[in-house]
């Protein structure tokens, strides 16, 4: 059975990639995971704001003053035990680069136009064998355009992009009111692949305490309906890989990203929850379905079930949403208890 795939350009054994989680924040787990069959491996991200701190500007904006309100000094996190710092990290990607065979893709998050795109360099020249630019926004300012917001997306990924030469895959956020033409628009900058789609982590009230707290969920297998929707969409149809992330748990959930269009599908919180074993059982279950349905390759079905022959994909979309609305029925049994 042939499960090869490519993506970024690379030769990837399977189509399974561990995305950027805390898991890969340690060399040992990365070679787990590469004995469990992933074919690359994301590194978790390095933040713009770490790298502001590491030159010690961010420190002493956020902090001058801040003591004359109370709420000012527990507002961010503590940045220098929040994640490692950038040389540890550029440290870290070489060392996963000598303990193991598979390519290791670093994480890049960032937003604003700054020097921190300059770092992107130096996790090149760190051995990355691409990387993948995680824009994390929320555009919260009421005068703020969604054009605005497309062209600042746009221009970061060409900046980015200008400053390597190794590949470069944008993570993305479903909230775009014409996600194909910003998937379009960010190919023309220079992006090689699109990962759909970032998950925004909504924050929770504590009633007792009355303040805002972190509450982080693990993704289920029902999130990946969205991006496996737009990958079919866009595949064949803009210049670009698309890898799928949030919601891939079981083979059969692999198995509908390549049928939608994807090269690889990205997973976190199935190896959180479950171990890094996992991989190695969800690749025998894609090759046990595979061999049952007469598939001989991951080439052979990429795609087999996107849109790029269907004329007007908006007007397919809306005719499954009728069928979709009308897919519930109540059981006639239960419907007067």
């Amino acid at each position: 059975m042939d499960l090869t795939t490519t993506y970024l350009g690379m030769a990837l054994k399977n189509p399974i990639v561990p995305s950027a989680s805390p898991l890969s924040q340690d060399v040992d787990n990365i070679r787990r995971m590469e004995d469990s069959g992933a074919a690359a491996v994301v590194m978790h991200s390095l933040f713009e704001e770490q790298i502001h701190a590491e030159s010690r500007q961010l420190h002493h904006y956020l902090s001058y003053g801040a003591e004359s309100f109370a709420e000012a000094l527990s507002y961010l996190p503590d940045l220098r035990t929040y994640n490692v710092g950038p040389g540890e990290y550029l440290d870290l990607i070489r060392r996963a680069k000598q303990a193991v065979d598979i390519p290791i893709i670093g994480s890049l998050n960032g937003i604003s136009a700054g020097g921190w795109i300059e770092f992107a360099r130096q996790i090149e020249q760190a051995g990355a064998d691409a990387l993948e630019l995680n824009i994390y926004f929320i555009p919260a300012d009421p005068d703020l355009t969604g054009g605005e917001v497309e062209q600042m997306h746009e221009d970061i990924v060409r900046a980015v992009k200008q400053s390597i030469r190794i590949p470069l895959a944008v993570k993305l956020s479903p909230y775009f009111s014409a996600t194909a033409n910003i998937a379009r628009r960010l190919a023309a900058a220079g992006a090689d692949a699109l990962v759909l789609f970032n998950r925004f982590y909504q924050p929770d009230f504590d009633l007792e305490t009355q303040e805002v707290v972190p509450h982080l969920l693990l993704s289920t297998s029902y999130e990946m309906r969205l991006p496996l929707r737009w990958v079919a969409i866009l595949y064949g149809r803009v210049p670009l890989d698309f890898a799928i992330t949030s919601g891939v748990h079981t083979h059969e959930d692999v198995l509908k990203g390549l049928m939608a269009g994807a090269k690889v599908t990205m997973m976190t919180s199935e190896l959180l929850q479950n171990g890094i074993g996992r991989i190695a059982a969800i690749l025998a279950d894609m090759a046990a379905w595979m061999e049952q349905h007469e598939y001989e390759s991951v080439a052979q079905m990429r795609g087999c079930m996107c849109q790029r022959h269907v004329p007007e994909p908006a007007a397919f979309e809306r005719a499954n949403y009728m069928k979709v609305l009308q897919s519930w029925r109540p059981d006639p049994a239960r419907q007067f208890l």
